[in-house]
């Protein structure tokens, strides 16, 4: 009985998840077109309402946790759930993702990644995305500085689950030559992928201590995977 009204609250906490993000955009679109400036504002309203409706519907409480960076900076985090994205950009200043290009299209979302200066990049080009997302990203240092957040394994990655760390984050590192955030989270425990149950606990991400530009390529790939895994694990051990 206890799991099935815990599946209820859930399903109603998703259902009015998405309808305020409807509501809330349109009540900040006229305020965004006339000063876009507020695109992070309407973001902000949305996340901390989730947050806010997470905890009183289906126990999630929220917690971020280490020094957040203020300045321009690399951040390289580990994606769980949509939850991780939520808490980072309600941390940061200036948030801005390396994303695929299909979210471009995704209603509501697509408009508000493209407001704040996201960067789509086509995964099905590969090689030639690389060069791409490098070129965007120093194109859009130039009019819109901020923490540059790209997620090391290129999508959600459930957790206990294995994945590569791709070289893209590390191509990144040594192009911007600026220091780097790695991130870690436990939030995939408590709000799994493709599933609507909803757990109590205490969802975190957590900011690692910053690793200095300079490093060589491999290094550093092998320096971010461990930080960021192990803390991870660390995490996830506190819900499970």
């Amino acid at each position: 009985m206890r799991l099935l009204t815990q599946y209820i609250f859930s399903l109603i906490f998703i259902i009015q998840m998405y309808i305020m993000m409807a509501v809330i955009t349109c009540v900040f679109i006229p305020l965004v077109i006339i000063n876009n400036s507020l695109a992070l504002k309407a973001i902000n309203t949305w996340c901390n309402w989730v947050k806010f409706s997470a905890k009183l519907l289906v126990g999630i409480k929220t917690e971020v946790r280490g020094t957040i960076p203020k300045n321009n900076v690399l951040v390289i985090a580990k994606h769980q759930s949509f939850l991780d994205i939520i808490l980072i950009v309600s941390a940061l200043k200036r948030p801005k993702f390396i994303m695929k290009k299909e979210i471009l299209i995704t209603p509501i979302i697509g408009f508000w990644a493209k407001k704040i200066g996201c960067i789509p990049i086509d995964r099905g080009k590969k090689g030639a995305a690389v060069k791409e997302m490098v070129k965007a990203v120093h194109e859009s240092n130039k009019t819109r500085p901020g923490q540059l957040i790209i997620f090391p394994q290129g999508t959600r990655v459930a957790p206990n689950i294995t994945a590569p760390y791709k070289i893209g984050s590390g191509i990144l590192y040594s192009e911007l030559e600026q220091d780097c955030y790695p991130v870690a989270t436990n939030v995939g425990v408590l709000w799994p992928r493709r599933n609507i149950l909803r757990k109590q606990g205490t969802a975190v991400i957590e900011f690692l201590p910053p690793i200095k530009s300079g490093l060589d390529t491999k290094e550093f790939m092998e320096l971010i995977e461990n930080n960021i895994e192990t803390a991870s694990e660390k995490l996830m051990r506190e819900v499970i």
